[in-house]
């Protein structure tokens, strides 16, 4: 019995002590974490607005409101997340499109987080990858194969082929990465509907 208090006591003051290890490392790193991230975001957002000198946040319509949660599921984004969204300003303060922190839960590999900017006449300027862990050398080409192809189109919905693009609303899929290409494609149309039906939207001029 006393062996056993004492073994008790030693795992106690064991997993005390490794606790408060773990509570000072998470004290000292957590600022330096937060600002390389707050950094990360704001290249992202002049990468997909360059033209823009000031961005402004602006309130995003919760999950929790119960209207928007149906809306948003019936048209397929279930599993789809706008993070935050701010709008682009010159520097006269005229706002030239917003820019939109998009999360996809569908990934193969986890969670991708990427930025959006879309002009005011729904132009998506381009995307930037934050945030992506899936398969070396098939889904991680997501930056290289995908991200180019959203850049400066103008239409409502994108679609993915295997067989070679022949509209700017068709995306190549990355080879083997089907899963990939899906995600990043429905986040994107996810990010382009809430434009449309929470920002103003913007005419379309190419289907």
């Amino acid at each position: 019995m006393k062996n056993m208090i004492k073994d008790a006591a030693i795992l106690l003051v064991i997993t005390l002590f490794s606790g408060l290890i773990l509570g000072l490392v998470y004290e000292i790193t957590k600022e330096p974490i937060a600002i390389a991230e707050e950094k990360a975001a704001k290249e992202a957002y002049a990468e997909v607005f360059p033209d823009a000198l000031e961005f402004q946040e602006q309130e995003v319509v919760s999950k929790e409101d119960e209207n928007w949660k149906a809306e948003w599921e019936k048209a397929g984004f279930e599993a789809v997340d706008i993070d935050n969204a701010l709008i682009a300003l010159d520097g006269n303060g005229n706002g030239l499109g917003y820019v939109l922190t998009v999360t996809s839960h569908e990934g193969y590999g986890g969670d991708i987080t990427f930025t959006m900017g879309i002009g005011m006449d729904g132009t998506l300027n381009g995307i930037s990858i934050l945030s992506i862990s899936e398969t070396a050398g098939l889904g991680m080409k997501a930056e290289d194969v995908l991200k180019p192809q959203f850049a400066g189109k103008n239409v409502s919905v994108f679609t993915y082929t295997k067989t070679g693009a022949v509209s700017d609303s068709e995306i190549d899929a990355i080879s083997g990465a089907t899963i990939t290409t899906n995600a990043v494609t429905t986040a994107v149309n996810g990010g382009l509907y809430y434009f449309q039906s929470q920002l103003g939207g913007g005419g379309n001029e190419a289907e």
